[in-house]
């Protein structure tokens, strides 16, 4: 079993910056979340938009952010199981908890901070008759190790970005046997450049593009063999494919969280945030998308703000008899888990002759 001081549920921007918050306190994290990669919802819903109300950046794109707050906590060491859900939350006689995943990982910690945004993101799934029947023998709804795509016949469904940005990456990453982007419009919702990079690749022969099509059926004995696709107009015909990706968004849900014994209202963990963003379990928190409370809003920086002040109570609540004294890091800089240091260069006092 694992052990951390906090555990963290979302790997967004908001569980990133609470384990920089956290190590600033001596406090060490280890964050759960259902998405095989960092970020949460800026990573797989609008990866490069860019976000005009973080402070001190006029703009700034989503992944730009999450890479700057991935280097920002890095010496602070946290500790990440991804693509795993937290199912179930135990409270010890001692205080601390356990966080059990649906893969059967155990995380035991002395805090528990949901910072899950707009809950676990479950993918919308193709309205195919036998599709849960080829689900791990085939289609998948994640891109979690592009690298075991290698030598196969991959099949991508979708008009917007995680379509067209994974159709290129295997294209041009991974040594595939063929890549296929089905989407049932000619048109493509999506950056710019994404477009033009896959209309480029199909040029080069590197990406057959099927449009307007839609994937209708699946075929194969205990693996997915070939997808049966309709051309817009009833003509239909088969695709070779060991993969299938439809990758048609995400839906938001509470998920499990919501049986954990927090008080939910409108579909979000109710805190008290007129001290810490505790929920009405003691030494569990609630920060960032995931709560809500009077005046509540669904902003980055207000996360920032409630990570912050969530891991002070749990300092307290960790160290009761020991007094936290506010240090500016402008002045006593910051010391990471890895040893290393940042700080300001020191002035010195030298005569001027």
């Amino acid at each position: 079993m694992k052990e951390t001081d906090i555990i963290i549920i979302g790997a967004g921007p908001t569980g990133l910056f609470a384990v920089f918050e956290a190590g600033l306190l001596r406090l060490k994290c280890h964050l759960i979340d259902t998405l095989p990669q960092v970020g949460g919802q800026l990573t797989e819903l609008y990866p490069k938009k860019p976000i005009f109300d973080i402070p001190g950046y006029p703009t700034v794109g989503a992944s730009e952010l999450v890479a700057n707050l991935m280097e920002q906590i890095k010496q602070y060491q946290p500790e990440f199981t991804l693509g795993e859900t937290a199912m179930t939350l135990t409270k010890n006689d001692d205080g601390t908890f356990i966080v059990t995943t649906d893969a059967g990982t155990q995380v035991k910690g002395k805090a528990v901070a949901i910072a899950g945004g707009l809950g676990t993101f479950e993918p919308r799934k193709p309205e195919l008759e036998n599709i849960a029947q080829y689900e791990g023998k085939g289609v998948a709804y994640f891109v979690k190790n592009p690298e075991s795509y290698a030598g196969k016949h991959v099949v991508i469904a979708g008009g917007g970005d995680s379509a067209l940005d994974w159709s290129i990456y295997l294209a041009e990453k991974v040594n595939t046997a063929s890549v296929t982007l089905v989407h049932r419009r000619n048109e493509f919702r999506g950056a710019l450049d994404s477009v033009e990079k896959v209309k480029a690749l199909k040029a080069a022969g590197k990406i057959n593009l099927k449009t307007p099509y839609e994937v209708v059926g699946l075929v194969g004995e205990n693996q997915l063999e070939k997808v049966v696709l309709e051309q817009e107009g009833g003509n239909k015909e088969e695709l070779i494919a060991d993969a299938f990706i439809p990758l048609f968004g995400l839906t938001p849900k509470l998920g499990p969280i919501a049986t954990w014994g927090v008080e939910i209202e409108k579909n979000a963990v109710k805190v008290n945030n007129a001290l810490d963003y505790q929920t009405c379990i003691e030494g569990v928190y609630a920060i960032g998308d995931v709560n809500t409370y009077p005046g509540k809003l669904k902003l980055i920086l207000c996360g920032f703000h409630e990570a912050t002040l969530m891991c002070q109570s749990v300092y307290n609540r960790i160290y009761p008899n020991k007094k936290y004294v506010l240090k500016y890091t402008t002045v006593v800089g910051i010391d990471g888990f890895d040893g290393t240091r940042k700080e300001a260069e020191k002035a010195v006092i030298k005569s001027i002759d």
